[in-house]
């Protein structure tokens, strides 16, 4: 018979939490407001970086060195969870990153020839960021939004069907500052904050999680008594 898998206790941060010196007081703020409302503070760790990401438009070193004090955990470990998200830049992208889908109903629609032209009339590559530091052009898998294809987003936010023509526009529209009432520059997810936390009573909160900690410590020790 197959020993059951022990559940091992959920890693807690190991490192003294430390000051933030590149973070703003406001975003500091929000962040402590975010980590107060999880179990482990290192399960603040992804909205963390978004806030990051909406102070300085990626996730720069400093940033990530101030979230790892936050949370407890290493600078190199902040890193590797950023880096497996395609939402988290670390490194400088433009102040808005504009993604085209190139999945089968959008290359279907057109979406190639528009990557080709958003390519020549910006002057960088899928990837490439303008000179001026503007756009960021993206190729993206699947946007979600097929049935206006070819998809195009503006920092995460849908801008519809596009065509060449209405392409240069929307750039041109971006440039000017004509859309940043509907299009925040890149980082920012969301406008409107959380004005509450977890409606629970934290006596109660705190009961539950010492109930699920006593039952961690008996699966465990039951484990280790079935191994010996």
């Amino acid at each position: 018979m197959t020993e059951p898998m022990p559940v091992a206790a959920p890693r807690r941060g190991a490192l003294a939490p430390a000051a933030p010196t590149h973070l703003s007081a406001d975003i500091v703020t929000r962040a402590r407001t975010l980590i107060a409302l999880y179990p482990e503070p290192r399960s603040a760790l992804i909205p963390l970086c978004h806030l990051a990401q909406e102070q300085d438009g990626w996730l720069t070193p400093e940033a990530m060195v101030d979230i790892a004090g936050l949370v407890g955990v290493t600078p190199g470990e902040v890193f590797g969870t950023a880096s497996f998200y395609d939402m988290l830049h670390t490194e400088p992208v433009g102040k808005y990153v504009v993604a085209v889908c190139t999945n089968i109903a959008c290359l279907l629609g057109g979406a190639a020839d528009l990557l080709e032209h958003a390519e020549d009339s910006l002057g960088v590559g899928a990837g490439g960021t303008t000179s001026d530091g503007t756009v960021t052009l993206e190729e993206a898998e699947c946007l979600a939004d097929c049935d206006r294809a070819p998809c195009v987003q503006v920092n995460h936010r849908y801008v519809g069907a596009q065509t060449p023509e209405s392409f240069d526009q929307l750039i041109n529209e971006l440039r000017s500052g004509a859309r940043d009432a509907d299009i925040p520059a890149h980082g920012t997810l969301i406008r409107v904050r959380r004005t509450t936390g977890i409606e629970a009573d934290p006596t109660a909160v705190a009961e539950e999680r010492r109930v699920a900690a006593d039952a961690r410590a008996a699966r465990d020790a039951a484990s280790h008594e079935g191994g010996a």
